[in-house]
């Protein structure tokens, strides 16, 4: 059984629309599939009927991205992680506002942003964005605008040539706060929806994880102990940047607490590796016992 269950779509930063996503999903034998976007439960209506219909079985998804700090590591300073929430409500009014809100300021966000790449082009002689710049990247966007988009439109208007060379030339240097949406906030958001939340992916070296924090796999399942284990259900186990050390220690940390153990290649459709995580079998039973 091929399972994938972290998968974004155009709705946040993927390449591909849902229906694109089906499609491939189809031609590669997915049978039970997530499309989790950044903050955005906007496609999960369009995605259960077009898995009806695929004949695939689907669980609603997101990931949230979560301010968390840790007094004992980093001298408290906050970092970012990222949850999955599963099997919610996908109408749920409580969830969807927090959503629309949380997309309301990233747009806020993102205006201050291109404010403050502009403060640099000029430094450097670069045209400066316009408001017409801004309106043809929220037009690139089907759902929650974010950084990846706008570096994505420097290299349109070729003043990088890729989305990393953005972030490390300007992006990171021009970068403006999230939203401070808080743990036991997300836990609270996903649990009263009906759903599980998920620590996703905790030791991805490339991403938004307890990586930032210890690179010691014994230390950030301590961390998950003291402060994190009360508000999530399950743990990220399968994961496209995991290797074997890291999947051994979350299955066995898992099993350890009663946790739900979830996988997904976290495709992004850049390049396309869908339903290319070894993930088993039983996963699929803690959601269709």
């Amino acid at each position: 059984m091929i399972i994938d269950l972290h998968i974004h779509s155009q709705s946040s930063d993927g390449a591909f629309t849902v229906r694109e996503i089906f499609k491939e999903a189809k031609l590669r034998n997915i049978e039970l599939l997530s499309i989790t976007d950044h903050d955005s439960i906007g496609c999960q209506e369009t995605a259960i009927t077009l898995a009806e219909t695929a004949g695939i079985r689907y669980i609603s998804g997101v990931e949230l991205n979560v301010t968390f700090s840790y007094t004992t590591y980093r001298q408290g300073k906050p970092v970012s992680l990222d949850f999955l929430g599963y099997q919610f409500d996908e109408k749920n009014k409580t969830l969807a506002q927090k959503l629309r809100q949380m997309a309301t300021y990233r747009e806020e966000r993102a205006a201050k942003i291109l404010s403050n790449l502009n403060a640099e082009f000029e430094k450097e002689g670069i045209e400066k964005l316009t408001k017409r710049d801004y309106e043809e990247i929220q037009a690139s966007v089907d759902g929650t605008l974010g950084r990846p988009h706008i570096a994505d439109y420097l290299v349109r208007k070729d003043i990088v040539r890729s989305r990393q060379e953005a972030f490390d030339k300007y992006l990171v240097k021009c970068n403006v706060p999230k939203y401070p949406l808080y743990l036991e906030e997300a836990s609270k958001l996903v649990r009263n929806a009906g759903g599980k939340i998920v620590l996703a992916h905790p030791n991805d070296p490339h991403g938004t994880s307890l990586a930032t924090v210890t690179k010691s796999l014994s230390e950030q399942t301590t961390i998950i102990e003291d402060s994190i284990l009360s508000y999530i259900d399950g743990v990220e186990c399968w994961h496209s940047r995991n290797d074997a050390q890291t999947t051994g220690h979350y299955v066995k940390f898992a099993k350890k607490h009663g946790l739900i153990m979830t996988g997904g290649s976290d495709c992004h459709q850049k390049p396309v590796v869908m339903g290319t995580v070894k993930i088993p079998e039983y996963v699929s039973h803690q959601f269709f016992p």
